[in-house]
């Protein structure tokens, strides 16, 4: 198996009145190969979760991404309460689009509503998917991590976070 390509970065684009938004270029370049379907010429395919009313943004998964999460949402023993949250959260709460030849996407009313989005679509990578938020709420979201930074101690390094599996996070 190949290198697998990752959402990193983050960029602003406009909306216009329709809904339509460029997607920034080097995601796209993560959809394409996240879509088994996708070819040369062809636009890629991914899904938009949209998610229950505490999710402030849109979490975008590439076609192979979502599968995986569906594979293991259906492996679970049906009719428990686990698997039924899951399948509301990410099967029902959740939409396929593609990008069109200019590298766009039109997101519907219903998603732009949910997290308020106007004028502009803050895009943010996050490895395996990336996320479209409000701007605004965006930059809240930053503010928020920005303070949880300055409480940690002067020689605090980020990664030490990724020692932190079986704590709680709560607090970020």
């Amino acid at each position: 198996m190949g290198r697998r390509l990752r959402f990193r970065g983050e960029s602003r684009h406009k909306v216009d009145t329709k809904g339509r938004v460029s997607i920034p270029a080097s995601f796209r370049r993560v959809l394409q190969a996240g879509d088994p379907d996708w070819a040369e010429g062809l636009n890629p395919n991914f899904v938009i979760v949209y998610g229950d009313s505490r999710r402030k943004y849109l979490e975008c998964y590439t076609v192979q991404e979502m599968e995986e999460v569906e594979d293991r949402i259906s492996g679970m023993k049906r009719g428990t309460k686990k698997r039924r949250i899951l399948e509301r959260l990410f099967l029902s709460q959740s939409t396929t689009t593609s990008v069109d030849e200019t590298g766009r996407i039109v997101l519907p009313a219903k998603l732009r509503e949910k997290i308020g989005l106007s004028k502009e679509a803050q895009f943010a990578g996050a490895a395996d998917t990336f996320q479209i938020w409000e701007p605004g709420t965006y930059e809240a979201e930053m503010a928020a991590t920005e303070e949880f930074l300055d409480e940690q101690d002067d020689d605090f390094d980020p990664l030490m976070l990724l020692d932190d599996d079986d704590e709680e996070d709560e607090d970020l």
